[in-house]
């Protein structure tokens, strides 16, 4: 092993925060930016509301979301929007269900077997890759995910869904929303949490509902009990006060105080585009570093497919391939810790399901500078581990 790859880089990151979720606070973000949360007050207080407002119309204004769409804040952060998405509206037409990474394969066990749904096609990919798109049939609902978040691969566009479908488009895009550029008139429900691209806290979600998606909740009625928490309408009409602001139950208007902070932020840097930039700067400086690894490639089998927000690597080193699983699963974890003793990457190990190797995030919160001095020490790390095993 050459010395100089054993001998330890000069330069840490100075935010070495490159966790998946809850994601990198804003640059320059500090606990006294939410000095004005509106703490000890009721949420249907007239401020309480006006806050969840704010956060609703900034939130659409920023995403560009189509004036007829309704957006809303809900409770149990992603995880709940795409469960109150499939328990109310699933059911009337047959689903295809698109998986290629955990969270998509956790949505094909609520259909199947939870919500026990009888005409389900399972379209499914390995790590690295997207099913085949062209054999999607959208006179069923489709559920699917924008970006695989233990993964790292995302679809490339929208081309591939139709105006004219006669089904549902439900997208999964918490790690997408605000680091790529999501074609609102081509899904009919969008789900996200404010704790990725924004760097927000966690436990609230959102959900967007095209109209489309209204006309579904409000003229179907799914054979299955309700909990209040899914509950979008009363008496065949939709909750109006849910995309007002009157939310479902209690939020933390601390959170509230940050996501508006986040928002503001990314008003600051041109909105969405600027957003955007600042995550694609990102997989930029890993893919020249990538492209020089003789250790390290992409999970994401093309570019075309690869996330600029969780951007997950695999280890190609020849005597890495060697290894047995166990061993594999080994270096890769004692990469991690590696990089955390030192201080200069936190929470980049790659998902517990996932291939052996590591997941850095790349979402707009995230300096490109910090990536950059973070790319010597993971040669760095790798080469330590390898000596020590061999």
């Amino acid at each position: 092993m050459p010395d100089t790859l054993l001998t330890l880089p000069t330069v840490k990151p100075q935010i070495p925060n490159f966790s998946s979720g809850p994601c990198a606070k804003r640059p320059g973000w500090n606990v006294a930016n939410l000095a004005n949360a509106c703490l000890g007050r009721s949420h249907r207080s007239a401020d309480g509301k006006a806050k969840l407002a704010e956060v609703i119309e900034l939130s659409k204004k920023i995403l560009g979301v189509p004036e007829n769409y309704r957006l809303g804040i809900v409770p149990a952060s992603d995880t709940g929007a795409v469960e109150m998405a499939l328990w109310s509206l699933l059911g009337k037409l047959p689903v295809d269900i698109l998986a290629w990474e955990s969270f998509g394969q956790e949505w094909v066990t609520d259909v199947t077997t939870e919500l026990k749904l009888d005409d389900v096609r399972l379209m499914k990919a390995p790590y690295g890759s997207l099913p085949d798109l062209s054999q999607v049939d959208f006179s069923h609902d489709v559920v699917f995910l924008w970006n695989g978040t233990t993964s790292g691969v995302r679809v490339p566009n929208g081309d591939w869904i139709p105006d004219n479908r006669q089904g549902l488009t439900i997208c999964d895009a918490t790690s997408a929303v605000f680091a790529m550029d999501v074609p609102w008139e081509k899904l009919d429900v969008v789900t996200y949490s404010w704790q990725k691209v924004l760097g927000g806290e966690a436990q609230h979600g959102v959900i967007v509902l095209s109209p489309r998606a209204v006309e579904r909740l409000q003229t179907y009625q799914p054979p299955r009990p309700l909990p209040k928490l899914f509950r979008m309408t009363s008496k065949g009409k939709l909750i109006e006060g849910i995309f007002k602001g009157d939310t479902i139950n209690t939020p933390s208007m601390l959170c509230v105080e940050d996501a508006l902070d986040g928002l503001k932020w990314a008003e600051s840097l041109g909105g969405l585009a600027g957003l955007i930039n600042r995550s694609e700067a990102n997989l930029a400086a890993l893919t020249k570093w990538v492209e020089k690894s003789d250790w390290a490639a992409f999970l994401a089998e093309s570019a075309e497919i690869r996330s600029c927000t969780s951007i997950c690597l695999k280890i190609v080193d020849t005597w890495f391939v060697g290894l047995t699983p166990e061993q594999q699963a080994e270096c890769a974890k004692k990469l991690a810790k590696l990089l955390e003793k030192q201080k200069v990457a936190f929470d980049i190990a790659a998902y517990r399901s996932a291939p052996p190797g590591l997941r850095i995030w790349g979402g707009a919160t995230v300096e490109t500078a910090n990536i950059e001095a973070l790319l010597p020490w993971l040669d760095w790390a790798f080469a330590t581990v390898k000596d020590e095993m061999k």
